[in-house]
């Protein structure tokens, strides 16, 4: 089975920005007021308007190609992908995956502090007055995880990495969730990033680099690496 693990750098292809651009969302806001528990509990109205603004970015935001080759690949091996995303917008469902685990929620949902129950509210803003739909209590919030707080979704890496013997990792840079131990557990992995004097300016990173861990690095964008990697993943499991 194969293991994919993404993150904003796939989809910032597509127009989606990420807290590491330069011209991106740390700049705008200070991420432990929109992005913590901390924040939540003290401002909630700046949090779900900085949620709404994001749901109503993601509307328009097409699939790019890397997105496009998961989809396709996952119906070139069904039921043997495990596709696990660090990243809250829908594009890779856009672009056919049907499995995907979001391991920080998913930004077209809203969810109850008070049953948990979670629904679909497509690219609307969360009402004021908005309810929960099973109980009814108003007691609402996004469905992404902030800092501060677990991430349930996570025990779907050490599921994976236990079932697969082939990790694709693109567009990360290791930062919010350790790649490295993840990338450790496998004899056979590609990475696909950027080249490291890119990826370490666009993601802020500093000079310890990721992709000495991976058999394979492809250095460039996750779009144009798309026929080179559909080449190591046959290559790689024709061996394993």
């Amino acid at each position: 089975m194969i293991m994919i693990f993404t993150g904003a750098g796939l989809s910032a292809e597509s127009g989606i920005k990420t807290f590491r651009d330069n011209d991106g969302l740390w700049e705008n806001y200070d991420v432990m007021q929109v992005c913590s528990t901390e924040g939540w509990e003290a401002d909630r109205a700046l949090v779900t308007e900085f949620y709404n603004a994001r749901r109503k970015d993601l509307k328009d935001k097409i699939p790019n190609p890397a997105h496009i080759f998961l989809g396709e690949l996952e119906k070139k091996y069904p039921n043997k992908i495990y596709n696990l995303t660090q990243n809250v917008d829908n594009l890779l469902e856009k672009a056919g995956c049907r499995k995907v685990v979001h391991l920080h929620g998913t930004l077209t949902d809203l969810r109850c502090e008070a049953c948990e129950h979670i629904w679909d509210v497509g690219y609307r803003p969360q009402d004021e007055y908005e309810i929960c739909p099973q109980c009814g209590s108003a007691s609402i919030r996004h469905n992404v995880v902030m800092f501060g707080e677990a991430a349930p979704a996570y025990q779907k890496i050490y599921e994976a990495i236990s079932n697969c013997k082939l990790l694709i990792a693109i567009g990360t840079s290791g930062q919010v969730i350790d790649i490295v131990p993840i990338s450790r557990e496998f004899s056979h992995s590609i990475l696909v990033n950027p080249k490291r004097e890119e990826y370490v300016s666009d993601f802020g990173l500093s000079d310890t680099y990721i992709d000495e861990y991976f058999t394979y690095f492809l250095q460039m964008n996750a779009g144009k690496a798309v026929p080179e990697m559909l080449e190591k993943i046959e290559e790689l499991l024709s061996n394993i």
